[in-house]
């Protein structure tokens, strides 16, 4: 598939097959997203793949936009590095960087996924660091869900011209 094409047609999917994903796809995911820009090249990311059942429960129990977790499979956490970048504002740029490479990478391999937002809300953050006890450096930027598509959705008119303006 063309990188464009994937770009346009990639949406959230939020339910799942009862399917495994296989780990080498898996492996490929988080690499993509260690592939990602950042900000002087620090790559302050650390991922977290959670495949434990009650782990997952426990999240989709308490995040008000994550239920699709009882159905997944897996998800990738994308935390942020404080010791590899102290300015938290290019540590939540930077993983987002990483997510959505995780989400593009996630489309091509024929995987389903939906970004679950942490970061910024501070009850979500706490939350998730104490749930994995994670330690004071990482902080929880996005969760991203992952399984093979239960569902389908079209491709939305998304382009705006009134959002262009070009200078000369």
């Amino acid at each position: 598939m063309d990188l464009f094409e994937g770009i346009l047609k990639r949406r959230s999917i939020r339910k799942y097959k009862d399917k495994e994903i296989p780990e080498e796809i898996l492996k490929k995911i988080i690499e993509a997203g260690m592939y990602a820009p950042s900000s002087s090249n620090k790559r302050p990311w650390f991922f977290l793949l959670i495949k434990n059942k009650e782990i997952l429960k426990k999240i989709a129990d308490y995040h008000p936009y994550g239920k699709m977790l009882y159905q997944a499979p897996c998800a990738i956490l994308v935390c942020g590095n404080k010791k590899l970048q102290n300015l938290e504002g290019y540590l939540a740029l930077d993983c987002a960087a990483a997510t959505q490479n995780i989400l593009l990478s996630a489309f091509n391999y024929g995987i389903g996924s939906c970004w679950v937002a942490v970061y910024p809300r501070e009850e979500r953050i706490n939350f998730i660091k104490n749930l994995l006890n994670l330690e004071e450096n990482l902080l929880p930027i996005a969760l991203v869900s992952l399984g093979y598509p239960a569902e389908e959705k079209e491709k939305p008119e998304r382009f705006e011209e009134e959002k262009l303006k070009t200078l000369f």
